[in-house]
């Protein structure tokens, strides 16, 4: 029988596939086709993007708060069938609103999946291993990024066809969810309530963790724009950037490990400095597509690493409450990419691209000067 910390690990991972991979991020790569076939309108699409994040920054909240209530299982598995039945909304949307509905619902999955996962870990796995094992979990948003790519180019135009697909792996996900991840969450944080707190572990994690999520939307929102308006490329080439970005994610899963060997401080710097340099690599005028893909490869590893060193400095910051510190993490990373994306149009467009993706470059390493030392 597999050792149960390893079950857990696996059902993490693939739970963050298919929550970030295919609920969330998989229905950008369908858009051309859905749009042909049910008119979406700018404003409608405008919608949808505010209100997928509405809903994981609430999603994300209450996933935290449930999870020190109800516990772990019944959360992560909650997560799960969120996604199958958002993506079987999708599959079966007969128009315009029921889709954007059934797109909400499935995004906010991704709130509601990490936090009950830290807190299973704290349950299920050996101290000296819940880093590593966290961060080989939140490294699954790499893998769901690239196995949709795939499946978007065999399955072709037919995207209900590719959303139900999606929408079956979500449950059989959900019933491997129940059967590995702990009911009940550390007993300590049973009698937790509110917010934790702020001391300056957290203070930091708060700073950095918004400065890295404003500057990441230079390529997760204008990444697309930036490689069509220096090299010209077409939706198939930003396809490509973004299976380069999910396919070096993965790397991510290595983050506990680093983290623990040579110390947050060192490697936050290091995967800062990486991000910045990759946000150089794909939006200076003078990139090449080779140097593009080598600076998607470096965002996608830089990006989920980061994650991963939030991940871990939030739960170390709130031992007895893993959810809520990766909650905090998280939460302030998707509220630093919803004012990052304004600001870097902004500058795009009243001054010029190399001037804003220099700015984003350089905020990116801001980050760093928050400190995580206070963390134990």
């Amino acid at each position: 029988m597999m050792n149960p910390s390893l079950y857990l690990s696996a059902t993490g991972f693939g739970l963050i596939a298919v929550c970030y991979g295919f609920a969330r991020f998989a229905f950008g790569l369908f858009l051309p086709q859905v749009d042909a076939d049910l008119s979406l309108s700018p404003t409608l699409s405008g919608l949808i993007s505010g209100g997928s994040f509405l809903g994981y920054c609430i999603a994300i909240i209450l996933s935290a708060h449930l999870t020190e209530r109800i516990g772990a299982r019944a959360v992560a598995t909650g997560a799960a069938l969120v996604a199958a039945v958002g993506m079987t909304g999708i599959a079966t949307a007969p128009d315009s609103l029921w889709l954007a509905s059934a797109v909400m619902l499935a995004g906010s999955s991704t709130g509601l999946a990490s936090p009950p996962m830290a807190a299973a870990v704290a349950k299920v796995v050996h101290p000296d291993r819940q880093s590593n094992t966290n961060t080989i979990i939140n490294a699954g948003t790499g893998a769901g990024v690239v196995l949709s790519g795939p499946v978007a180019l065999m399955i072709g135009g037919q995207w209900r066809l590719a959303f139900a697909i999606f929408s079956a792996v979500a449950f059989l996900i959900a019933v491997a969810t129940a059967l590995s991840v702990p009911k009940k969450a550390n007993m300590a944080i049973k009698n937790a309530s509110g917010l934790p707190p702020f001391d300056k572990a957290l203070t930091h994690l708060i700073v950095a963790s918004f400065l890295m999520g404003a500057s990441s939307t230079a390529l997760w929102s204008f990444g697309s724009q930036l490689v069509g308006l220096r090299l010209g490329w077409s939706h198939s080439g930003a396809g490509l950037l973004w299976i380069a970005i999910g396919a070096a994610g993965i790397v991510g899963a290595a983050a506990g490990s680093l983290v623990t060997r040579f110390g947050i401080e060192r490697i936050h710097w290091t995967f800062l400095s990486t991000m910045a340099a990759s946000i150089l690599l794909i939006g200076l005028e003078s990139t090449t597509p080779a140097l593009t893909l080598i600076g998607g490869i470096l965002f996608g590893m830089a990006y989920i690493m980061l994650t991963g060193v939030y991940l871990v400095w939030g739960v170390a910051a709130l031992p007895d409450r893993p959810a809520t510190g990766l909650m905090i993490g998280f939460l302030t990373i998707a509220i630093g990419q919803t004012v990052g994306a304004p600001i870097f149009g902004l500058l795009m467009e009243q001054f010029t691209a190399g001037y804003a993706v220099t700015v984003f470059a350089c905020l990116t390493l801001t980050a760093g000067l928050a400190k995580s030392k206070s963390v134990g």
